[in-house]
């Protein structure tokens, strides 16, 4: 009996591992139904689109930056046409055995590479990592001999930014050059991916958004290998926009060819429309070599260089104006009816809250003077006693009024203030009272009082505007589309355009003063331009004080700092030139300079009217047998050039001559 019941129990166990068996059958069953399902339907769409990218690569087109002109059309920046290397990471495959091969056919160190793949380690995996711009022919072939054994190098058309030689406008042009990190950190390049060319000073910067244009890409087919073998489709690039500037070519030439290799800043307005004509800082710096990438050391040579070669000067020296400063305090002097009685008897110097005070010409200095003869002379004693007349509230004041002491909004990154003291300034920024005897030296443009060549020049062309005071800007008008507009406006605050009232009686007293300052009895004789309306007014200024100087030994990191600010014609004027020239000595020297600038705007303005007027003339007859030249003339326009000469416009299809053809009259030039 106890044999069957232990037999019975042994036949029940199997059946009970058979039925669980079962079940977890089932449940397998069930899990790969499920999965398969997810896999086949919920997921088809997605596995799809996957799929498709293991077998299409999206190549990039990088869009073409717009140009740049100047205001009369003349293109100043350009593009060329260039090849460069990218690497795709797409391949799943270990590309560190490679990358000798690729630095010896790209001729570059193995680091750098390795450098390039740790610096976007973090990009995505599908975005291509540029390798080198601008190959050469022989990289290039290197590249497609090598395609079967590095498909991971893809080579892509671009156009690279071309600016002109010779440094020509650098720091108002700018440069570009590959998105940082910091940068890409930067919410303000949130749609910026690494890689990208940008802006990164002056015009480049500024208008970024409206020159870079939007990047198309196409699809192509590629095998297993990562080798093409089709295309798709594509998307075009749209290319950046072209861009019109304020600044004349002409100008700017002779601006760059008038400050030589001095160290110093020019820079040409039209105070009539805030215009500017000319930007010249010097030292400069050669922008098309941040067209590709800058090497390390000329990078470092740049920043170390004591001289600030890439400084914008006439936007970012913030120096002691020196007695350019005067026309500001004759300004605030004569508005408050305080400079129009005031008389001094200047022997050389004068006595201030116990301290003596030297006039620039210390010896015998001159003599009785009013605002008139103070201006022209640029009587040191006349405005220390007017400063002190005036008292630093005022004399704030009227600076603040005329754009010292803040921006003026010009439209290119990296504007400075300057600084223009007073009593609550002095509180803020050192926890000091301000003491009257301070005031003495800020009343000849010293003491803490720095200002900038471009607000010297809004400033003085301001007043000989009769205070009407415009925003520079470098951007024609009507550039810019409408919804950019805020967005410039709030990123280039500053003291923009502005009316200050004067009164006609001071302005002319004002101007009729500065206009003897290039004349025998000024302080700028030799900058005096026969024939030309030519105002203004020079400047020297010290960068360290006389015992400092002393003590110090001199030399030329010592010297004065020359400033000349110059108009034509003396009221509303065209034109305002501000020159800074450091270590210059003597404004006179400055003088000269802003007048070689002020003399090619007249000539070239002058010869623009002149053609006009010949061209409105019925044509002279011309004796058969005349000598022809092509010399080109001012504005391309038909002109005799004296002694039987004329030009003929290349290729204007036109005959001076009657019954000769154009071709015809062209081989009978000499």
């Amino acid at each position: 009996m106890v044999y069957l019941d232990n037999l019975n129990r042994d036949e029940k166990l199997p059946l009970m591992k058979l039925a669980v068996a079962q079940y977890v059958i089932v449940a397998l069953l069930l899990v790969l139904v499920s999965g398969l399902w997810r896999l086949q339907v919920l997921g088809a769409q997605n596995y799809r689109a996957l799929a498709e990218q293991n077998r299409v690569r999206k190549v990039p087109i990088l869009a073409p930056r717009g140009r740049l002109f100047d205001r009369e059309g003349r293109v100043l920046v350009d593009n060329y046409p260039s090849v460069s290397c990218f690497l795709v990471r797409e391949q799943g495959r270990d590309m560190t055995a490679d990358l000798p091969l690729i630095a010896r056919g790209l001729h570059m160190e193995v680091e750098q590479l390795e450098s390039i793949l740790r610096r976007y380690r973090t990009a995505p995996i599908y975005q291509p990592l540029p390798l080198k711009q601008d190959l050469s022919p022989d990289e290039q072939a290197f590249i497609e001999a090598h395609l079967n054994e590095l498909p991971e190098l893809e080579t892509i058309d671009e156009q690279r930014r071309l600016y002109p030689r010779d440094n020509f406008a650098a720091h108002l042009i700018g440069y570009v050059g590959e998105v940082s990190e910091d940068m890409l950190n930067d919410s303000k390049y949130a749609y910026y991916m690494p890689g990208d060319v940008v802006g990164k000073s002056g015009v480049e910067e500024t208008y970024d958004q409206i020159l870079r244009g939007r990047d198309g890409s196409r699809d192509v087919v590629v095998d297993s290998h990562g080798r093409e073998v089709g295309r798709l489709g594509k998307e075009p690039a749209v290319g950046g926009q072209n861009l019109k500037l304020t600044i004349d070519n002409d100008i700017q030439r002779a601006a760059e060819l008038a400050l030589g290799d001095r160290n110093g800043a020019i820079i040409a307005l039209d105070p009539r429309t805030g215009e500017v004509l000319a930007m010249v800082s010097h030292p400069s710096f050669d922008p098309n070599a941040f067209a590709i990438r800058i090497h390390r050391g000329e990078w470092n040579k740049l920043i170390t260089d004591p001289d600030h070669p890439l400084m914008n000067k006439a936007i970012q020296a913030q120096l002691a104006p020196g007695s350019t400063f005067k026309i500001i305090m004759a300004t605030a002097g004569l508005e408050e009816g305080i400079a129009q009685t005031l008389h001094v008897n200047c022997t050389g110097g004068a006595s201030f809250y116990g301290r003596y005070f030297k006039c620039w010409i210390p010896h015998g200095g001159h003599g009785s003077t009013a605002i008139t003869k103070a201006i022209y002379q640029s009587c040191d004693v006349f405005f220390y006693t007017l400063a002190e007349r005036l008292g630093i509230g005022k004399i704030s004041k009227w600076a603040h009024l005329l754009g010292l002491g803040q921006k003026t909004g010009i439209d290119l990154p990296g504007e400075v203030a300057g600084v223009m003291p007073s009593e609550e300034w002095k509180l803020k920024n050192y926890h000091e009272k301000w003491y009257a005897g301070e005031t003495i030296s800020v009343g000849i443009g010293q003491g803490a009082v720095a200002a900038t060549p471009v607000q010297l020049a809004r400033a003085i062309g301001g007043i000989a505007s009769g205070g009407v005071l415009k925003r520079p800007h470098i951007l024609m008008l009507g550039e810019v589309p409408n919804e950019y507009r805020p967005a410039l406006l709030e990123n280039f605050a500053g003291s923009g355009d502005q009316i200050v009232p004067l009164d006609p009686v001071n302005w002319e007293i004002i101007t009729d003063a500065m206009s003897q300052v290039p004349n025998p009895e000024g302080t700028a004789p030799s900058a005096h331009l026969e024939g030309i309306d030519f105002a203004g007014k020079t400047g020297s200024a010290q960068v360290v004080s006389n015992a400092a100087k002393s003590r110090l030994g001199g030399g030329k990191a010592l010297r004065d700092n020359a400033w000349f600010v110059g108009v034509t014609p003396r009221r509303n004027p065209e034109i305002v030139v501000s020159t800074l020239m450091e270590g210059g000595e003597h404004g006179k020297l400055a003088g000269r300079v802003a007048a070689m600038v002020i003399e090619a705007y007249v000539n070239k303005q002058r010869k623009q009217e002149n053609n006009l007027l010949e061209a409105k003339q019925p044509p002279a007859p011309v004796e058969v047998g005349a000598v022809w030249s092509e010399t080109p003339s001012v504005a391309g326009v038909t002109t005799p050039l004296g002694g039987g000469h004329f030009f003929l416009p290349p290729g204007s299809g036109q005959s001076p001559l009657p019954g000769k053809s154009a071709a015809s009259v062209a081989m009978r030039l000499p």
